[in-house]
């Protein structure tokens, strides 16, 4: 029986589903079989469940805030700029309409924060750039307090950012998300600067090892990163996700505690690690970069596991304030 075409069943949960199964899955408790969220008996029916289902209840239920991964949560980019993950143009809009504070955390390194805003309000998503916390402008801030001048290996999407800094005599090395200009020459400039400064500073607008697009999955910042650190023998600033400060600023943005809010992602390591490093609980999309192995990643384990941002929002405001 199809239970996803049966009334009623908008939203399940289960513990210790199967990848594959539809709804939540909560790690680490027994489990039980799909019943819907209105079926009390069922529940009975199932045994250890109700304590489970009672502490994340009680979890969602003091959520006053939201932060949301952008690629492969809301959309997947490619060609033409991407496209909108079904259900999360409503799904945001929703949120929106919720008393719950949304932030939208990215590390998207291959668009300025400007670019990407209009890429995302052009798909229908109701967003401005102030709710948007990006590495680029955080790492143009820390160039400005430590007087550092960077030899950037980014993308030129991304280039725009850094105008106003100067670039003259560099004295650190910036890399993002560089994509075909990851060439051999471009790695071994940035690789010649740091070797020459007495004490190399190497910034990285997050430590990504992929992230998908709507051609498959793409090489993301991280490898060439790890490749300068060997080389030098030194170790990266990352600005952006898994970085705390990177999650703080955030928080900080929307003035909620750490305990107040949850993180939706699709990355188990820089979106769920991350925000689980600093008290926020965190949920993993099944859409983007997820695989199916992340539910049995050795060292992160998400609060729960959701098929999309539709389902997420689901669950959050049925919770909320109960």
């Amino acid at each position: 029986m199809n239970h996803s075409q049966e009334p009623g069943w908008s939203t399940w949960f289960r513990i210790c589903a199967p990848p594959a199964s539809r709804g939540l899955h909560f790690p680490g408790s027994p489990a039980w079989k799909a019943w819907p969220r209105d079926t009390g008996s069922r529940n009975a029916e199932s045994g250890c469940t109700a304590n489970a289902m009672a502490a994340w209840a009680e979890r969602l239920a003091g959520v006053r805030g939201v932060l949301l991964d952008i690629s492969g949560v809301l959309y997947d980019s490619g060609a033409g700029g991407g496209t909108a993950i079904a259900g999360s143009v409503e799904a945001v809009a929703r949120l929106k309409r919720s008393p719950l504070k949304v932030r939208f955390c990215t590390n998207e390194s291959q668009k300025s924060r400007r670019e990407l805003v209009g890429l995302l309000q052009r798909l229908g998503f109701d967003i401005s750039e102030e709710e948007v916390t990006a590495p680029a402008p955080a790492t143009c801030q820390i160039l400005k307090e430590r007087g550092l001048r960077p030899h950037l290996l980014v993308h030129d999407g991304v280039r725009s950012e850094f105008d106003d800094i100067d670039k003259s005599n560099p004295n650190c090395v910036v890399i993002a998300d560089a994509g075909e200009s990851f060439s051999y020459e471009n790695m071994n400039r940035a690789f010649r600067v740091l070797m020459e400064l007495e004490n190399p500073v190497l910034i990285s607008l997050g430590k990504g090892r992929y992230y998908k697009e709507t051609s498959g999955l793409m090489l993301d910042v991280g490898g060439y990163m790890k490749a300068l650190e060997y080389a030098c023998g030194i170790e990266a600033e990352v600005v952006g996700k898994p970085s705390p400060e990177f999650f703080k600023s955030a928080l900080q943005a929307i003035e909620v505690e750490a305990h107040q809010a949850v993180m939706i992602g699709d990355d188990i390591v820089g979106d769920v690690g991350g925000a689980q490093q600093c008290g926020i609980a965190a949920l993993q999309v099944r859409t983007g970069k997820f695989r199916p192995s992340d539910e049995h990643h050795p060292e992160v384990k998400a609060d729960g596991y959701v098929d999309n941002l539709a389902e997420a929002v689901d669950l959050l405001l049925q919770h909320m304030d109960k």
